[in-house]
């Protein structure tokens, strides 16, 4: 089995490799010091495992495994963390593979034999067990690859049935992500102007009328306009003059 080691500290790298080396039936493909760096070799060198640190600067692995369990063929993803033994009570009821530093080599070799992809529930609620910030960027799916869209280059979230379009200056995605949770996760950065839609506050260019005499919103980067409900219009209002 193929293995990559994901781990911002290159002395934890360094063990794991060791602990590897001496198992019998695994191979090192890589490393990846951050959790993006784990998403472009994950794509790149289709590991059958990762050995995923939680804590990282920048993406953290547990967002890092949110995007790479979204892959046609997701590799099983092993945590790797520092925690305490009360701390870890999240992992073991949402029966989460993990490995406590520092590592043994018995328990990393029962990890890697017991390897199971994460299902999208078990990532979610291990997020909000964690209460980790708001992402940096957003992973979308674009011609068969992922690739990790800067949140501050969004100017809108626009809801239709399953999907949600994400709209930058240049292009559009579908996501397959609830309007009510972006929502709640970039709460000072985007504001909701109808049941379908979010914009970015810093993207707002204006009101202007539609030929149907809606109220939308108007971006200098693109022609779109946004409808606004007449429930969310005063708020708008109110940002645009602040």
């Amino acid at each position: 089995m193929n293995v990559l080691i994901v781990d911002d500290e290159q002395l934890a790298r360094q063990r794991l490799r060791k602990l590897i080396t001496e198992s019998d039936g695994y191979q090192i493909i890589g490393e990846a010091e951050s959790g993006e760096d784990a998403l472009r070799k994950t794509q790149a060198g289709h590991p059958d495992v990762v050995l995923m640190d939680i804590r990282m600067p920048g993406m953290d692995g547990i967002e890092a495994a949110s995007y790479i369990n979204r892959m046609d063929k997701p590799p099983a993803i092993i945590f790797t963390t520092a925690y305490s033994e009360h701390a870890l009570k999240a992992f073991e009821t949402h029966a989460i593979d993990y490995l406590l530093k520092p590592i043994k080599q018995s328990r990393l070799a029962a990890a890697l034999d017991a390897a199971k992809r994460m299902n999208k529930a078990q990532l979610t609620k291990l997020r909000e067990d964690e209460t980790i910030g708001s992402r940096q960027k957003i992973c979308v799916k674009s011609r068969g690859s992922l690739e990790l869209v800067p949140v501050e280059d969004i100017l809108y979230f626009k809801a239709d049935q399953k999907y949600v379009t994400l709209r930058t200056a240049d292009q559009e995605y579908l996501i397959e992500e609830s309007l009510k949770i972006l929502e709640q996760e970039f709460a000072r950065q985007f504001i909701r102007i109808h049941r379908n839609a979010l914009i970015a506050l810093d993207m707002m260019h204006g009101l202007i009328k539609n030929n149907e005499g809606h109220t939308c919103v108007s971006f200098s980067e693109i022609d779109d306009l946004l409808e606004i409900s007449r429930r969310h219009l005063p708020e708008i209002r109110k940002k645009l003059r602040s």
